[in-house]
């Protein structure tokens, strides 16, 4: 069992500790557990708008690291990850690349949060915009990110719009997003791991990118994926696991991918 997407009270949003998530997974005897706390360095340039307010949501790398070391030390079976909020700016890319160089993660997760100087998820990105316009804007961003001049692994919860989007039809598909079918070829031809990913129950299905777009990033070559619930509370840990691993055996899939310090482990669908 592995859950490579996991935030704690390091991250300004986490709400249970480093020690709680490490005593949940070995309770479950996980085989992989991937912290990643967030470094989103968009406000070194601008200001992030969610509700109304601005919004500065990193890591203290000085604290987090060296903590996360110590308890790596004591269970192995803890990765030591990094999801990295993409934005095209060099002070963001510099900022990265220095967390990278300082810290060696053991892996890193490029995330899109952020188009204008709102998050996706937040009402205000989705003001007087329509489906469409909303959407596209977003994975114009993603496709960016994809070129990003720092090392990644993972790239982190596609389809992270939908899940508040106000619209009936919340679904993204690829006939109503070309844009879509080209980031999945750049993934597979980049040689980068898709993440599914549980958080707030994906966009209709339990998980995004959903079925339909996992099944053409198989079409397409991808055999990359990892699992993701995105956790910031012990008591999601793994959530929605098992309706993943469903779906992926669905299409084809046989194993999760397991970045670490630049190799893979490959853990079998069970």
């Amino acid at each position: 069992m592995t859950d490579l997407h996991v935030h704690t009270t390091f991250s300004s949003d986490g709400r249970s500790t480093l020690e709680e998530m490490v005593s949940a997974a070995r309770a479950r005897g996980m085989r992989y557990l991937g912290i990643t706390e967030h470094f989103d360095r968009e406000y070194l340039v601008q200001p992030v708008m969610i509700d109304g307010k601005a919004i500065v949501q990193t890591t203290d790398g000085e604290a987090y690291f060296p903590a996360a070391r110590r308890m790596q030390a004591e269970y192995p079976a803890l990765l030591v990850g990094a999801e990295l909020g993409y934005f095209p700016h060099e002070a963001v890319f510099d900022a990265h690349g220095e967390t990278i160089a300082r810290y060696s993660p053991d892996f890193t997760i490029n995330s899109v949060h952020t188009v204008g100087d709102c998050d996706c998820w937040a009402h205000e990105y989705f003001a007087g915009k329509d489906k469409k316009r909303a959407y596209g804007d977003y994975l114009r961003r993603v496709r960016l990110s994809l070129e990003a001049p720092y090392p990644y692994d993972i790239v982190g919860h596609l389809g992270y719009c939908c899940r508040n989007a106000p619209y009936e039809d919340r679904k993204m598909r690829a006939e109503e997003f070309p844009e879509l079918e080209d980031i999945l070829r750049t993934i597979v031809a980049k040689d980068k791991i898709l993440e599914v990913n549980t958080a707030r129950g994906g966009a209709g299905e339990g998980f995004l990118p959903d079925e339909e777009i996992l099944s053409l990033y198989y079409a397409l070559g991808g055999r990359l994926v990892s699992f993701a619930s995105d956790a910031h509370h012990v008591s999601r840990l793994c959530e929605g696991r098992e309706k993943v691993v469903s779906a992926l055996k669905r299409i084809g899939f046989s194993a999760i991918a397991v970045p670490r310090r630049g190799e893979r482990i490959f853990v079998p669908l069970a």
